[in-house]
């Protein structure tokens, strides 16, 4: 018995387990009007592992939902937003559902 409780543990200390955040929230330099976060927006969303997306102008956010299970690479993000003229000073990944967000900024759902 003591055996294969030890077989279990060694085998789920072996597993990659891993608890993925719910969103990745980026601060961003250059988003100066409208068109700026639709395009921010629209770039984003392309990544097939994107749920939604909210952009504030006003606190330089960019945040990203994921869906279950997914998860987007830093690079990946920077590069995208980089190419389209951006600059992405920060990169956190949490927990905070993208609605809290979405009422936090000020912002109405589309």
């Amino acid at each position: 018995m003591n055996r294969y409780r030890f077989l279990l543990i060694a085998l789920l200390s072996l597993s990659p387990i891993a608890v993925r955040a719910a969103t990745i929230e980026m601060h961003v330099n250059g988003l100066v009007c409208a068109f700026c976060a639709q395009g921010i927006e629209k770039k984003l969303r392309k990544f097939p592992q994107t749920a939604d997306v909210v952009v504030s102008l006003e606190q330089r956010l960019v945040a990203v939902a994921l869906k279950d299970g997914q998860d987007i690479p830093d690079a990946e993000l920077r590069k995208a937003l980089t190419n389209a003229g951006y600059t992405v000073t920060t990169i956190e990944r949490n927990d905070t559902p993208i609605a809290t967000i979405r009422s936090q900024v000020g912002q109405a759902k589309p």
